[in-house]
């Protein structure tokens, strides 16, 4: 049995920062957190790190913890993120009596349907059919995919998915240009390679060398601050061809798993441009796939603008653990 009046953890680590909260029973996570990754050599330090800030009278018994990688079995090793780690170790080592790590948009997919309507914003036409597959794309510091299929009334099951690591395809020559030039960089480029933080750096530096530009050092918020500022025509461009190589992603998605229920977007970056995003072309891109616009056509497209979707879903996954400890 767990301590009646201990709090859970959960944490949403991804490859730049990890997210730490405790939830209790009922109620919104709370004493959020957030570390670099970089300063901690394991994910043991930095949970001990936050949860000696804390100062519990009741040290957590039950935690689940969101990573960017794919969960295969005990050995966990982060893809974005020199963190290598084992489940049962990092039990032990917080001294919990059940631990659960799931993929981060897993753990985005779970949160979808505790949202409210004030924690995303429609983009485009459509209305979501009930019971139907929901999509879930992310672009953060890597491209999260997962889908929630209906299991009985008002009970979802999340997929575990690498669908960020699906092949990029071009619809424009402008596109086929730039990824024939990644593919000299890239084994194999993939969606994630050009829709993600660094995959709009990837754009910009591409496009630069297009035009026989010398690429500045820009991260990932300097190119979108600049194009939304309309101060440098590469940045434009990239950040135009950002929101339309994700909507030509989305569209895919939505096809694979006929999300009538809507795409969700979630990820850190496309909240920082809603403006931008919404007169962008990726609602255009999303539907036009020739003889299947009528199917695209009526399924919504949403930004989540809630700031920590994951921990919703790992409020709802530490809360079922609990009951059953």
């Amino acid at each position: 049995m767990t301590d009646g009046n201990a709090p859970f953890l959960i944490a949403d680590i991804g490859g730049t920062n990890a997210r730490f909260a405790l939830v209790g029973e009922t109620g919104p996570a709370y004493a959020e957190q957030v570390l670099r990754c970089a300063d901690y050599p394991t994910l043991t330090d930095a949970a001990r790190f936050y949860l000696l800030g804390q100062k519990l009278p009741v040290q957590p018994k039950v935690g689940a913890i969101a990573i960017a990688s794919p969960i295969l079995g005990d050995k966990v090793r982060m893809t974005n993120l020199a963190w290598e780690f084992s489940i049962e170790g990092v039990r032990q080592d917080l001294g919990l009596d059940h631990l659960d790590v799931i993929n981060d948009f897993t753990a985005v997919a779970l949160g979808i349907p505790e949202l409210t309507p004030t924690d995303y914003i429609q983009v485009g036409e459509g209305e979501p059919v009930a019971n139907t597959p929901i999509g879930v794309i992310g672009p953060g510091s890597g491209l999260g995919v997962s889908a929630l299929v209906p299991a009985g009334e008002a009970h979802w099951t999340a997929l575990a998915t690498e669908g960020g690591h699906v092949t990029m395809a071009p619809i424009t020559d402008r596109e086929s240009a730039v990824l024939a030039q990644l593919r000299k960089q890239f084994e194999h480029v993939s969606a994630e390679r050009v829709v993600c933080g660094p995959g709009l750096c990837n754009l910009y530096d591409t496009l630069a060398f297009l035009e026989g530009i010398e690429p500045e050092k820009l991260t990932a918020a300097d190119i979108s601050d600049r194009a939304v500022a309309g101060r440098d025509a590469t940045c434009v461009e990239a950040l135009d061809m950002f929101c339309a190589m994700l909507g030509s992603v989305a569209g895919n998605l939505a096809l694979s798993i006929g999300a009538r229920g809507g795409i969700f977007i979630a990820g850190g970056i496309v909240p920082r441009f809603m403006g931008w995003f919404g007169h962008s072309r990726f609602r255009k891109r999303f539907v036009e796939k020739g003889r299947m616009r009528a199917f695209l056509g009526p399924i919504p497209t949403y930004v989540v603008t809630h700031p920590y979707p994951a921990f919703l879903g790992l409020a709802a996954k530490v809360r079922q653990a609990a009951r059953h400890h």
